[in-house]
């Protein structure tokens, strides 16, 4: 009677495979399209945008939309793929796309399309920001779209999360939306009288490796060291997931090694379980958020954040889109003397990237953080900021101010430094101090590296020059050089001093692989 039963579930369960593949095959007939394609979507307007799909084998697919009419053979995989000639805006529009079935997406607008992405301060929701009420009521935005993609990490690539649409901003919708997406949406389509579609991606918590390709982090030198620590802790996860007879350590370490396994800190994670599903959609550029989880290993940063823009612009093959993204605000306790910081060294490896790659950009929001709160909750700021770069940057709106002062170079004067900066009108009303009318944030230390507070002084020409009666040879000036540095020094246009450093001596985090 046993054997009877066992031999019967394993034909129910035999059957209930067969079944699932006969299905699988059945729904391969059908042309279907990924997640990204939907109702409502936004498509990018002046070029070229590639729609894809699955289909059975060798099947002819047809693609329709305004005028135009595209024919593609479906490969012996089922893929298959079309490229839509450039759109303009105007009317809604409905995308069809026909083989064995036929798919009508209706609403479909052409305007601007953007990747907010990133970890919690990008995710963070319109419901958790300032003033959520009165956002809320005053968001019928029609021409404002916006699709909000799962947190799913694994190793192999995922097609679709057919779960996830696109969505039209309105009170209703908005509140669960990436606040800073969102206010940079709204500004742009506020500007540019255009509709906006936004692809939020964000991840809370999230690693800048876990956004990038496995095989290219495993090529890369400078990455070396991280990739063969995650491929230790891979093994151990497969070893002990083959015994049967675990101890209680051992089942800890295992549901632990388990978490690391799906979670969004290992290599290429999010890149294959969220960005691999609309990779190659059409899009004008992309806005970041994040740096906290990597502040630990800041000059890895130096390569690891160049290295995964290159490959999202390498990989969406659009050129180098533009790529803007927000410098890690204040936050955690303030420190009563100068010191080395962890966050600062990131902060810097942000700048830097600016110097690597060309078409990017820096959000400096060190006066908008909260030292209590990692998650800030003034994010109008934060998403205007964005929006100065691509409106001056990307689309040459004249008159407007994107880029915060930067420094430039430095020369010591007696016991004084002197400093220039890019990006400031070289007057002294080209700086506005906030709050008092001597600028904070400024340390200054000798040959022996002991930073002491100094006093400032904007010169005529718009230089700086900083001193301190406790150092008599100067070497270097740092500002705004701590988690939470108590600063104050602004452009005439309103936009922050860049924090940084002049000089370049080893910081807390340059063995931190």
């Amino acid at each position: 009677m046993l054997s009877f039963l066992k031999s019967a579930a394993r034909s129910r369960a035999w059957l209930a495979i067969v079944a699932t593949l006969i299905g699988a095959s059945s729904a391969m007939a059908d042309v279907t399209l990924p997640n990204i394609f939907g109702e409502h979507m936004v498509l990018q307007r002046g070029q070229k945008n590639k729609v894809w799909g699955k289909a059975a084998a060798d099947e002819e697919v047809t693609v329709s939309i305004a005028s135009q009419i595209h024919k593609k053979k479906a490969g012996a995989d089922g893929a298959w793929s079309v490229m839509l000639d450039p759109l303009e805006v105007g009317e809604p529009l409905t995308l069809t796309v026909k083989g064995k079935n036929e798919i009508k997406l209706g609403d479909v607008l052409v305007g601007e399309v953007w990747i907010c992405s990133g970890q919690s301060n990008m995710q963070w929701s319109v419901n958790s920001s300032n003033d959520p009420d009165l956002e809320k009521a005053a968001a019928k935005h029609p021409k404002l779209r916006m699709i909000n993609f799962p947190n799913i990490g694994v190793q192999e690539p995922i097609w679709s999360h057919p779960d996830r649409q696109w969505q039209v901003a309105s009170p209703e919708t908005i509140g669960n939306w990436s606040a800073v997406g969102y206010f940079f949406a709204r500004q742009l389509q506020r500007t540019l009288d255009v509709p906006v579609g936004m692809i939020n991606n964000a991840w809370g918590g999230s690693a800048c490796e876990a956004w990038v390709n496995r095989d290219l982090l495993t090529k890369t030198a400078s990455m070396r060291p991280m990739m063969e620590g995650w491929i230790l802790k891979e093994k151990a996860f497969a070893d002990l997931s083959k015994q049967t007879d675990l101890s209680e350590d051992q089942k800890k370490q295992l549901a632990q090694l388990q978490n690391q396994m799906r979670g969004n800190a290992r290599p290429a994670n999010i890149y294959n379980g969220v960005l691999s599903s609309h990779i190659g959609y059409g899009i004008k550029g992309a806005i970041w958020y994040q740096g906290e989880s990597n502040a630990g290993r800041a000059y890895q940063y130096r390569d690891l954040f160049p290295l995964m823009i290159q490959n999202w612009r390498d990989d969406f093959g659009q050129g180098d889109f533009p790529f803007y993204w927000v410098q890690l605000a204040d936050f955690q306790g303030e420190k009563p003397e100068p010191g080395d910081s962890a966050w600062a060294e990131l902060r810097e490896a942000q700048t830097l990237t600016m110097k690597r790659l060309k078409n990017t950009g820096e959000a400096v929001i060190i006066d908008i953080g909260e030292g209590k709160d990692i998650h800030p909750k003034n994010k109008v700021d934060v998403g205007r900021r964005l929006a100065r770069w691509a409106l001056a940057e990307t689309y040459k709106v004249p008159g407007i101010a994107a880029r915060s002062p930067l420094y430039k170079s430095m020369e010591t004067a007696g016991n004084k430094i002197v400093l220039t900066f890019d990006n400031v009108a070289p007057a002294a009303n080209g700086w506005r101090p906030f709050d008092v009318n001597e600028p904070r944030g400024f340390a200054i230390a000798g040959a022996d590296k002991k930073f002491v507070w100094a006093s400032a002084k904007i010169l005529p020409d718009g230089r700086v020059e900083v001193w301190s009666d406790k150092v008599t040879e100067p070497a270097s000036v740092r500002y705004g050089w701590a988690d939470n540095p108590v600063v104050n020094m602004y452009s005439s246009a309103g936009l922050p001093l860049t924090p940084f450093r002049t000089d370049d001596w080893p910081g807390v985090t340059i063995d931190n692989k």
